[in-house]
């Protein structure tokens, strides 16, 4: 995309707004003897500044190429600084530049945010209040943007890279930034406090399987086993609330496909991190202005059975895409991941049936829960917990058919213990039972230990 594009509509106006504390800073004009010194507010001068370099810039440079950019950006900030003779300390200097670059080739007051590693969550509601996740906890951090429009800008800025687009007749977007974190926007007349923009950040150093059993996510045990599980083939639902940790779970979890298969993901917002070389991603898409070309996962999913897949992944069900989804479960497409919003193992069962539903297809309710119990091997849920931290809570196998009752069995549960500290205390343990499918984890010559289950400890313990 050209610099024009991007600064064409308003670039004139990125006046301040950026409110990182820095308002009572002042410039001095180096003036000639005989002349009043000429004091400027810090907002007067970046307006000034960001003015004059969106004349002196090149209106066809392409601001894909950020270090290029950056650089052209520095020497003519400097230039302008020496014409209108403005000294600035070396820090006062280095805020400006970046808080100048930042509204060029990056997405304006957000990028000190989005730069910081510590932070996992950046939440916009409106031009002036913004707030942040860091360590499960939410704050308000002393940032705003400039107004609504200014908001809009970034927005815009976000969206256009990827043909998508926001405005009254399409009030919301979901979308992705560069690094994969995903997007939400929503604007008026839906939203009535202003655009509101939600980014959750994925680390540009992805979670470690030791880190997510040094956070206490999951005990070795329990991860052996869903190793082991994946290995086999079997198909797993990783359920939970919103930013519970089910997109990192599964990222992880992908880690134990082996290298020779193919894999082919569906998503809305492409986000998932897959390291293996071969893997084909897939992305749904909105309809354009004119209602036209819209890409359904479910139109996806159905797609991808043509495409040899030996995985499917799907990022999240959500709607009628879960019958086509639970028919390529059954259907040979063994090992297929995918995420559900839902608050327990039962209620993901509820929420598939539901979806199914969804799809039109008048099937009697016991069908549907045949279905289900047929395509799912395995669900994992999690949580996060009243102090932030994220727990896996359940590991629960799908066991079958009792009359028109789907079964299930708990393998691992989270037990609190208590609350010290502000912090939750507890443990995933075994529940002592061997699931049903460990015949098929078997017969791909994998061996687990009975300890795993908790088996001889439970015997012991009491």
């Amino acid at each position: 995309m050209s610099l024009l594009k991007r600064i064409e509509q308003g670039g004139q106006q990125s006046q301040s707004g950026s409110g990182t504390g820095s308002v009572n800073i002042q410039a001095r004009r180096v003036v000639p003897p005989g002349v009043a010194a000429q004091k400027d507010t810090y907002s007067d001068l970046k307006t000034r500044v960001q003015s004059r370099l969106f004349a002196e810039l090149d209106p066809t440079m392409d601001v894909t190429r950020v270090n290029e950019v950056r650089s052209t950006i520095q020497e003519l900030f400097e230039q302008v600084l020496a014409e209108e003779n403005i000294v600035l300390s070396r820090p006062e200097r280095q805020r400006l530049f970046e808080q100048i670059t930042a509204e060029i080739i990056g997405f304006g007051p957000l990028q000190p945010l989005l730069d910081d590693d510590t932070i996992t969550e950046v939440m916009v509601n409106g031009a002036k209040n913004i707030y942040i996740e860091r360590g499960g906890k939410i704050s308000r951090v002393p940032v705003s943007f400039e107004s609504d429009e200014h908001v809009m800008r970034i927005i815009d800025r976000i969206v256009a890279p990827l043909g998508r687009r926001i405005d009254e007749s399409s009030p919301y977007v979901d979308a992705r930034l560069p690094d994969g974190s995903r997007v939400n926007a929503i604007i008026p007349p839906i939203s009535l406090i202003g655009p509101v923009l939600t980014v959750r950040k994925f680390s540009r150093n992805p979670i470690t399987i030791e880190q997510l059993i040094s956070f206490g996510t999951i005990t070795p045990e329990a991860l052996q086993f869903l190793k082991a599980c994946v290995e086999s083939k079997l198909n797993m639902v990783i359920s939970g609330g919103t930013g519970s940790g089910k997109t990192t779970l599964l990222n992880i979890l992908s880690q134990y496909i082996p290298a020779d298969e193919r894999i082919i993901t569906v998503e809305n917002a492409a986000e998932l991190q897959l390291r293996q070389e071969h893997v084909v991603t897939l992305e749904s898409r909105p309809p354009n202005i004119e209602g036209r070309g819209e890409v359904t996962i479910r139109q996806l999913v159905i797609n991808c059975l043509r495409m040899r897949p030996d995985r499917i992944i799907v990022g999240e069900i959500r709607d009628e895409a879960a019958l086509d989804m639970l028919q390529a479960m059954n259907t040979g497409h063994d090992g297929s991941l995918t995420t559900c919003h839902s608050n327990s193992p039962r209620d993901t069962l509820a929420r598939l049936e539901t979806m199914v539903m969804m799809a039109g297809m008048e099937l009697p309710v016991k069908a549907i829960r045949e279905q289900v119990a047929s395509a799912i091997d395995l669900i994992v849920h999690q949580e996060r917990m009243r102090d932030g931290t994220r727990k896996i809570v359940n590991i629960t196998e799908v066991s079958g058919m009792e009359g028109e009752i789907i079964t299930m069995t708990d393998i691992f549960v989270y037990e609190q213990t208590g609350y010290e500290g502000g912090k939750i205390v507890g443990r995933l343990r075994a529940t002592g039972l061997r699931p049903k499918f460990m015949e098929k984890i078997e017969a791909t010559g994998i061996h687990l230990p009975p300890s795993i289950f908790g088996i001889g400890e439970r015997r012991t313990r009491y």
